[in-house]
């Protein structure tokens, strides 16, 4: 029987450059390697693997330098593909923190993700307790139509919604120029006021004009009353089925002027 080389308090550095220390060696096969950034050992590893820095800890923030996975139930991949709950994740902290992105979407530059949602497990619980299905709707994680204006995304501040709802919410900056929100400035130095309006009942978005005004204020405020009377067309008739606190921030929505 081959004598068992006692290799303990051996170090390395893992590929993700994460300090590794053999605490345990039952053999080639069996050693557990303590992570001191972390407080955490991984327990049963190959010794081949610890060499070649193969080990890796939950805790290492490997997602965009932000996310990493935890320990609990909540899984990356199943049956061959990611989970739902790892997607929803990812994709979150692919808006907030991913450069490439940023380029294209300016507009989550600024946005971030509470430091409890950096762990995947936490963001896995919250999920499953939080989302909901409505029948031919792809649902979406929203962050500030529960609080306008709101970067973070928290448990506190996020909410799932239907995609009809979510694109109310759709902003076309490029085509108004430097006019506010809804409105126009044309040839003739007056206002055109435009809103595109979502059928409630088919989920289809179609641009209604809203006639020619001499300033920019009357432009806007015909475009804010019909833009809030559409929100509150398409909650009435998700009422049933969406959160009441979505339906109520959704009521109690407001269209400002610097939107």
């Amino acid at each position: 029987m081959a004598k068992v080389v006692d290799r303990t308090g051996e170090r390395n550095i893992n590929t993700f450059g994460s300090e590794m220390v053999i605490v345990e060696c039952r053999g080639a096969l069996d050693i557990d390697v303590y992570f001191p950034e972390y407080n955490w050992i991984a327990k049963g590893m190959r010794y081949d693997n610890f060499k070649k820095g193969n080990i890796k800890c939950p805790y290492e923030r490997r997602v965009y330098g932000v996310g990493y996975l935890g320990e609990g139930k909540y899984k990356v991949y199943e049956n061959g593909k990611n989970t739902k709950y790892y997607d929803a994740w990812h994709d979150m902290l692919n808006r907030c923190y991913s450069e490439k992105l940023h380029k294209k979407y300016p507009t989550y530059k600024d946005c971030k993700v509470c430091d409890e949602w950096h762990n995947f497990q936490n963001f896995g619980i919250w999920y499953k307790d939080n989302y909901y299905k409505i029948e031919d709707e792809k649902m979406h994680l929203d962050k500030d139509i529960l609080i306008k204006g709101n970067k973070i995304y928290s448990p506190d501040t996020c909410i799932f919604v239907p995609q009809r709802i979510n694109k109310l919410f759709t902003k076309c900056d490029k085509n108004r120029g430097n006019s506010v929100i809804g409105t126009h400035h044309d040839k003739n130095n007056k206002y055109q006021a435009n809103c595109r309006l979502v059928n409630p009942k088919t989920g289809k978005s179609k641009n209604k004009y809203l006639g020619i005004y001499d300033t920019e204020l009357e432009a806007f405020e015909v475009y804010k009353y019909y833009k809030e009377k559409n929100i509150k067309e398409v909650a009435d008739y998700f009422k049933e089925q969406i959160p009441q606190k979505l339906y109520d921030a959704l009521y109690n929505y407001e269209v400002e002027i610097d939107d």
